[in-house]
């Protein structure tokens, strides 16, 4: 038996409880990870909170991205030994637990250069960020690109991927974000709650949503004719102001993690390309408190559990 976060009923942070429960069966492509630290992501909350609907069934253990050691392998697993530094993605959750399964390619070595806590931190936001720049926006050197909501989780990794593509980067963010978006390098800063300046308007090549919501419209000013706005959060942007702006607005994709991607971003951890800034850690029995700090979306960068 271990020990888990998990609900039985849809609703607030107060629905998750700590109780004992079956360490999971590996299949044979799978590895179980001893789980050191548990990175959160927004959709956490939203499933639990009920807004992803209830097709993922109940009881439920949060928790996606997971650093740890490998406990033990299946039989046919061969890249990785019990006693291996890991972190990657779970498929179906269940990573808020002193044990997790979780599929042999969608694991990697842990970076170096990182602790347990930062390399929890990576895993989803940063290949979304990954997916979103290069994959779906197609970024290339000096092109420029404006990152909504650039001091959060995505968005902070997303700064930095960019300008490792040598890309120009426009932050988008709250006033009180700025002096830490200009200690991370972004090369303008907008602040999202005022109007947009004109030297914004038709400035961007791409344009990386990472908050969504229903105030996306501004975005499309930003773009330049045959420019292109990736959300990653479900948003409202006019098809016909796009239309008349002559931008591509693509749809939202959450495409399934792989190692290569993983082992892509600890290389540029190693190699000092890649900082993960982590807003707040909280214990595990306090899984309930880092719900609801992502959930008040003030976090600058990310929000992890120790195990």
């Amino acid at each position: 038996m271990m020990k888990a976060i998990r609900y039985s009923a849809f609703g607030g942070p107060d629905v998750l409880r700590c109780e004992e429960v079956p360490v999971p069966a590996v299949g044979k492509e799978e590895v179980l990870v001893r789980v050191h630290a548990v990175g959160v992501n927004p959709g956490d909350w939203q499933i639990r909170s009920g807004l992803a609907g209830d097709r993922l069934g109940l009881p439920y253990i949060p928790g996606w991205d997971v650093s740890g050691v490998v406990a033990s392998t299946g039989t046919g697993v061969t890249g990785f030994r019990p006693g291996d530094a890991v972190y990657g993605m779970t498929v179906n959750s269940g990573g808020c637990a002193e044990y997790v399964a979780v599929p042999a390619g969608q694991l990697a070595f842990k970076p170096e250069s990182a602790d347990f806590i930062e390399a929890a931190a990576l895993p989803q936001s940063g290949f979304t960020a990954w997916h979103a720049l290069f994959v779906q926006g197609k970024l290339a050197a000096g092109q420029t690109v404006l990152i909504n909501g650039a001091a959060g989780g995505v968005g902070h990794l997303a700064v930095q991927l960019a300008q490792w593509k040598e890309a120009r980067v426009i932050g988008a963010a709250s006033a009180r974000n700025e002096p830490y978006l200009r200690e991370l390098g972004v090369n303008a800063f907008v602040d999202y709650t005022a109007a947009l300046l004109p030297e914004f308007e038709q400035s961007a090549d791409l344009v990386l949503d990472t908050a969504g919501g229903d105030k996306g419209d501004w975005l499309l000013d930003v773009l330049k004719p045959g420019g292109r706005l990736v959300p990653i959060a479900w948003g409202h942007y006019s098809p016909e102001k796009a239309a008349k702006a002559s931008v591509t607005v693509h749809e939202v994709q959450y495409p399934p993690i792989a190692a290569a991607y993983l082992e892509k971003l600890a290389r540029l951890v190693d190699d000092g390309r890649l900082n993960v800034t982590i807003d707040s850690v909280f214990p595990f029995e306090e899984t309930a408190k880092a719900h609801e700090k992502s959930e008040s979306r003030r976090a600058r960068g990310k929000i992890v559990i120790r195990v």
